[in-house]
């Protein structure tokens, strides 16, 4: 069956566009403008299919899965356009993945359709990009053999990071607040005020400033490995233009939130719109990240997972059609809202990343 891609036409979307084509997959190209479509589809993928629909007509949404065993969604902000994809995919019974990074949503997703999806016999799985496929892996390879735990910590280290249009507008709605922490086995509204940290990450990066960081293995985890608490933070100069500033960023996060509940917010869009649409190829392989776990059991052992990599706008093209593609094969069966690390076998998933320039790793904690 074919895979169907909404949100064709956007910075992601086109890197996704070159994936399935390569791949040689039957894909159907859908979006809001037909023109904008059949361009694509004329420069990027010859004799796909075009369909269009709009997030506010839930029939031409549901026509535009007609004959499709997945749909991959790269529309966002996903906290204003991805229910309505969602929604389509349970009512026909399409699996559904997206590159979402928006905490708030993937509880939508979760709370809301899974179940339904698993009476459907539909797996949805959000966040399969970068953000935060490679994280969900290596927290449960890092977890195995140390249940319960005590804690299971991320941290993330991420240079040279050139953002699309979409990251931009999605980080502006992720910041407007709403965020939770994952602690005492139960999800709890995240502090304004989190005091600055620091994290020994591997060499060559070493000891830097953190930042509390809302990421989505605080929704997925808890999901697929038994922990008291996920404690999820990033490296400040991955925030902010200037390392100096970095250990301040905990102090600047509270005010900023508040900011973004005023006409700052439809200002900040405004600029958004206007700045270039996302890297170019050279700005997107300089990019670098390092993503560590660490398992905390309750006995007292520790679980160290290590995963690397570059080019995180091509690593979410891959990572999105690698999932689609698994749950397009005969034998998938796993239905419900899942986490990476639940929808495919983690150490699968990563394995395969290593021809892409993933490379991961257990240790021991040290």
């Amino acid at each position: 069956m074919a895979i169907a891609l909404y949100g064709a036409t956007g910075y992601t979307g086109r890197l996704v566009t070159d994936e399935l084509v390569r791949r040689g997959l039957d894909v159907v190209l859908g979006g809001r403008d037909a023109a904008k479509l059949h361009r694509l589809a004329d420069e990027r993928a010859p004799g796909a299919a075009v369909r269009t629909a709009s997030i506010d007509e839930p029939r031409a949404l549901r026509a535009l899965l007609d004959g499709c065993s997945v749909v991959i969604n790269c529309a966002g902000p996903f906290s204003l356009a991805g229910e309505a994809v969602v929604e389509a995919a349970v009512e026909t019974g399409t699996h559904y993945v997206d590159s979402t990074g928006e905490q708030g949503y993937m509880r939508t997703v979760f709370e809301r359709f899974s179940p339904r999806a698993e009476r459907k016999g539909v797996a949805l799985v959000p966040a399969l990009g970068f953000d935060y496929a490679p994280g969900d892996c290596i927290a449960r390879l890092a977890a195995r053999g140390h249940e319960p735990l005590e804690e299971l910590e991320l941290a993330y280290a991420v240079s040279s990071f050139g953002a699309s249009r979409g990251t931009m507008g999605s980080a502006i709605e992720a910041m407007t607040g709403g965020d939770v922490v994952y602690t005492d086995g139960g999800w709890r509204p995240a502090p304004r005020f989190v005091p600055p940290t620091s994290f020994d990450f591997p060499a060559p990066i070493g000891r830097k400033s953190m930042a509390q960081y809302p990421s989505g293995e605080v929704i997925t985890v808890p999901r697929h490995t038994q922990t008291r608490r996920v404690t999820s933070r990033i490296a400040g100069e991955a925030l902010v233009p200037l390392a100096p500033l970095a250990p301040v960023l905990p102090y600047l996060m509270p005010a900023l939130a508040l900011a973004l509940r005023t006409p700052l917010r439809g200002l900040l869009g405004e600029i958004v719109g206007r700045l270039p649409e996302g890297p170019s190829v050279y700005d997107r392989r300089k990019a670098r990240f390092t993503i560590v776990a660490v398992a905390r059991g309750a006995d007292g052992s520790i679980g160290r997972g290590v995963v690397r990599g570059s080019d995180v706008y091509g690593l979410t093209a891959v990572t999105l059609v690698h999932g689609a593609e698994l749950m397009d094969s005969d034998g998938y069966d796993r239905t419900g809202a899942l986490g990476p690390a639940a929808a495919y076998e983690p150490d699968a998933f990563l394995n395969y990343l290593g021809d892409h320039g993933v490379s991961w790793e257990l240790a021991p904690a040290g």
